[in-house]
């Protein structure tokens, strides 16, 4: 039942229209193939994330639970997509910087990372000689980044996404293995890879073969967006428990229900890890003989089958979807409940919870206008 969100601490594209430019500071992150007066010229992006972070979120949040991880990227514009078109996600082979340069800027800035360097100091790109497990990729052009494509833990760190012309470009792709290798090197030295974030490129099929029938416009939103859509790495894994211990509630077996958050404090900071409790109660009770009154009454809803979500509420896009692996409910003496990490979403936006529940032969989604709304501190 819990799901936990990191964000980059940098993030640009390498060009080969222009490979001393850098785009550090750029709101777009480009993954393209193009032309430019019959000239074909690709893009690829660089992300990355805190070790730290990522070390401290396996040992004092997950611990030994199984756990997914997935990069999640939203997607700014979409073009030429008349033909299936593969995204790969590698991890990035060598340190490089961000720097400050943005794709517009004139005359360009060549203070970071970019398709001939990676970084300031004017290091190349490696194109022979790569390190063990790592390979890079260029035709005409050299550079372009290094990249892992397997490491000593025998895990298969390479990821990919396959994009039609229909359905959803938005990036959310397991990559737990990556950030397996990542966290194990984090903590022994002779284990796993070093962390220097992902590299994200059309497959060598599109990349190579760059025509007008083959170019395609893949622009994600960067870190360094002024949205609500930057790019996370999303933590996944089922620390629910359904402990009802000595209570004499009931669990619910009617859809027709009133559902509620009876301590919803509607305001809470980006720090805060709030536990929401839920009151739940059917609508038509049986007929029965009592001395109290019956709303006094909370009932539990259905182990394993009740989950939670929480979309945005001006846009009615869901931040956190409902998850039969990951959104469980949990319950205990005293109610069903889940407890919501508010790290992973936007300051100054209100956000609604939704309750999914199959009751018997019904599945039943609630949407009571429970909402919140997350304060900078």
């Amino acid at each position: 039942m819990a799901i936990y969100k990191l964000f980059p601490t940098k993030d640009a594209s390498i060009y080969t229209q222009d490979v001393e430019m850098n785009t550090g500071l750029d709101s777009i992150l480009e993954a393209s193939t193009y032309l430019i007066n019959n000239d074909p010229y690709l893009s690829r992006y660089l992300i990355k994330f805190s070790t730290n972070e990522i070390s401290s979120t396996f040992s004092n949040l997950i611990g030994t639970a199984s756990c997914q991880v997935n990069l999640v990227n939203y997607l700014a514009l979409a073009d030429g997509l008349n033909n299936t078109t593969h995204l790969y996600f590698y991890p990035i082979s060598g340190s490089w910087a961000m720097g400050t340069g943005q794709y517009d800027n004139t005359p360009s800035t060549k203070n970071g990372v970019c398709w001939k360097y990676s970084n300031l100091s004017g290091s190349n790109w490696p194109t022979t000689s790569f390190g063990e497990y790592a390979t890079g990729s260029f035709t005409t052009v050299p550079g372009g980044g290094c990249w892992f494509t397997g490491s000593n833990l025998g895990l298969n760190v390479e990821a990919s996404r396959s994009f039609d012309y229909y359905g959803s470009k938005d990036i959310d792709i397991n990559v737990t293995n990556t950030v397996r290798t990542w966290y194990s090197h984090s903590i022994d030295n002779n284990n796993g890879i070093p962390n220097e974030g992902f590299i994200v490129k059309q497959g060598p099929e599109d990349e190579f073969n760059i025509s007008i029938d083959n170019a395609h416009t893949l622009r994600y939103f960067s870190i360094d967006t002024n949205t609500i859509y930057p790019p996370s790495l999303e933590f996944k894994w089922d620390n629910s428990e359904f402990n009802t211990g000595s209570s004499s509630n009931k669990i619910l077996k009617t859809p027709e229900t009133f559902i509620s958050i009876y301590n919803n404090a509607e305001v809470y900071y980006p720090q805060s890890i709030p536990r929401f409790r839920l009151a739940a109660i059917p609508k038509f009770p049986d007929r029965t003989f009592i001395t109290s009154s019956y709303y006094g009454e909370n009932y539990y809803l259905p182990e394993n089958t009740s989950l939670y979500a929480v979309k945005d509420t001006d846009t009615n896009e869901f931040i956190i979807d409902f998850d039969p692996n990951f959104t469980k409910l949990s319950a205990d003496d005293t109610s069903s409940y889940f407890d919501l990490y508010m790290n992973g979403l936007e300051p100054e936006r209100y956000y609604t919870i939704l309750i999914k529940s199959v009751i018997g032969s019904t599945t039943k989604v609630f949407d009571e206008g429970i909402n919140f709304k997350i304060i900078n501190p």
